[in-house]
């Protein structure tokens, strides 16, 4: 038989669920504005029927409603749409960091301008050709001196700057590497939360985001991979789980480590094929804690020797879980590749260890262009003679530009410096060439062919100019007005040199080539960088559109859910109407 009370139980019910959804929308309008929050809602379901199925079920029409209740409190979101967006965070991460390293950079060459190093290469060229006109004139010695030193100093102004902000991607490497052991530590944090209380029946609607927010922030780091593991006892069908982080590669498959048996070695399976297990940064089922990642450093030659991924019990570090073996083709992509990219690593190339990256490659460059610069300016400089006085006469000449006693191009570029005698005395620049007619008949010959050939030899000229027997005795070896050796110099700017392997061409040409080289890469990363957060930001408003907070929405339901809120509490008074008649209005007749 169906209860008297059976109306004031269902509108209870229906009060009681209503208040519950009143509950959720303030709590959505609450965190509004709050970063990372995900709206929730209440998921209505009805309460069993009456009766129940049984042999001793009243016989009614029909089974009777009882009310309404709140089934579970949920996340309004779309995992896929978090897919796209972390891939996409991904990948601006990487692209934005490149481009910020290569605009640092061409802030540092300034190119092209007045003030640039291809500006006061051209400059230098042009005092030597006013000083051929006029090579007894102590102003237009002046000039050259100053040129000279102003492209030293451009020199090693460009190799100290560059050399600096590589140092302090060292330290930008290391601060992201802390970042990154941070968000491990409190995504395995925020699961062993989870763990704890999804068993019990519990939605943790909460910890879901901030779950999210913290995976949201790792992923433009490094790329990962998330799945999502059931808890154990009686979870809500509702309830997400604790998560497992993946390390993934740029086709979005996990790097994997051998699985090892009892004795040390690589297990097997039943094919015989050798077993590997995925890398899991964070093991959502608490099986294993979390994994530091560590970046080694080689502080003499300022690179990174290795990129790894430790096991650790209570944040100390204990064995190497997982190492990427090649730094140049294996390292995930994201902000943290970019770092290591623009700071430079050690790879193999032909069997030799050799240290690559964006800011190594250029200071490379640059060394090489200082070297080669500085050598030939010599080379040439020491087939003119310095400028004569009466008390003294003119000599050989010797370097123009000091390298420190280097043999090779590295450190060129911090090393290069005017050449003490020239910096002594304006006059030891050997403008003046050799006078032909004091050379002996077979040393005239000698030096034509050499000066004719090409490239030639700098080592046998100097030796020839340098044997006084070469000279016809009583005859001055040069002129004082004579200015054939600094149009020599001059004429250095169209001197074909040969660089690298398979790279060859002027100083200016070669200089040219390398801003060219770094003006693409850095017009290709800005645009990869705008591309990705165009995409990023156009999954961003989808994902929000689905997940973020309304005002006019949850408003909307505010008012929906009050209204319902408001006719159940009519419908308790008109039950209590009917029972107050059936209770004290019947069965008084003829009393």
């Amino acid at each position: 038989m169906l209860s008297t009370f059976h109306g004031l139980e269902t509108a209870r019910r229906a009060m009681m669920t209503q208040q519950y959804a009143l509950h959720t929308v303030g709590h959505n309008i609450a965190n509004a504005n709050t970063p990372g929050y995900t709206r929730q809602r209440v998921n209505f379901a009805q309460t069993e029927p009456y009766p129940s199925s049984g042999m001793n079920s009243p016989r009614i029409p029909g089974h009777l409603g009882t009310g309404v209740k709140a089934g579970s409190v949920q996340r309004v979101r779309e995992a896929f749409l978090d897919v796209q967006y972390r891939n996409e965070s991904n990948k601006v991460g990487y692209w934005d960091a490149r481009y910020n390293a290569l605009m640092k950079m061409e802030d540092i060459l300034n190119e092209p301008s007045e003030n640039g190093l291809n500006h006061q290469i051209d400059l230098f060229w042009r005092s030597f050709q006013d000083l051929a006109g006029s090579s007894d004139d102590s102003g237009a010695r002046s000039v050259v001196r100053e040129r000279g030193r102003f492209i030293a100093e451009s020199f090693n102004y460009m190799h100290d700057s560059l050399s600096e902000i590589r140092n302090d991607y060292k330290s930008e490497i290391e601060v992201t590497e802390k970042e990154v052991n941070a968000l491990l530590r409190q995504i395995d944090n925020v699961n062993e939360q989870i763990r704890k209380v999804e068993p019990h029946g519990y939605v943790t609607n909460d910890l879901y985001d901030e779950q999210d927010r913290l995976i949201d922030q790792l992923s433009r780091i490094v790329n990962i991979k998330v799945e999502r593991e059931q808890s154990g006892g009686k979870p809500s069908e509702v309830a997400e789980g604790a998560v497992t982080v993946y390390l993934v590669n740029e086709n979005g498959q996990a790097y994997t480590k051998p699985v090892l048996n009892d004795a040390g070695e690589q297990a097997t399976g039943d094919d015989g094929e050798p077993l590997f297990e995925p890398i899991k940064l964070v093991d959502g089922t608490g099986a294993q804690s979390y994994l530091k990642m560590k970046i080694n450093f080689d502080d003499t030659n300022k690179a990174v020797t290795g990129y790894s991924f430790m096991n650790q019990v209570n944040d100390e570090e204990t064995d190497v879980a997982y190492a990427i073996d090649d730094l140049h083709t294996d390292m995930p992509r994201g902000e943290m590749k970019a770092l290591i990219e623009a700071y430079g690593y050690e790879t193999t190339v032909g069997g030799e260890t050799q240290i690559v990256g964006t800011y190594p490659d250029m200071l490379a460059e640059i060394d090489l262009m200082a070297y080669k610069f500085a050598t030939e300016i010599n080379n040439i400089h020491k087939l003119g003679f310095t400028l004569g006085t009466e008390s003294e006469a003119a000599t050989n000449g010797d370097d123009f530009f000091d390298l420190g006693g280097l043999t090779g191009p590295a450190g060129a570029a911090k090393a290069i410096k005017i050449d003490a005698a020239i910096e002594a005395s304006r006059n030891n620049i050997a403008a003046a060439g050799v006078n032909l007619d004091a050379l002996t008949s077979g040393a005239r010959e000698s030096y034509e062919t050499l000066m004719s050939a090409s490239p030639r030899d700098y080592e046998a000229l100097h030796a020839l100019l340098g044997n006084n027997d070469n000279f016809i005795e009583g005859m001055p070896k040069a002129y004082a007005g004579s200015g054939t050796n600094a149009l020599e110099l001059a004429n250095m700017k169209d001197i074909i040199m040969e660089f690298s392997s398979g790279n060859s061409g002027t100083i200016s040409s070669y200089y040219q080539s390398v801003i060219g080289d770094m003006a693409v890469e850095a017009q290709e990363s800005a645009r990869m960088a705008d591309s990705s957060l165009s995409l990023r930001d156009s999954v961003e408003f989808r994902r929000q559109s689905v997940s973020n907070v309304s005002a006019d929405e949850e408003f909307t339901l505010m008012i929906q859910f009050q209204h319902a809120y408001n006719a159940a509490a009519r419908n308790i008074t008109m039950v209590d109407e009917m029972l107050d008649r059936i209770i004290n209005n019947m069965g008084i007749v003829g009393r």
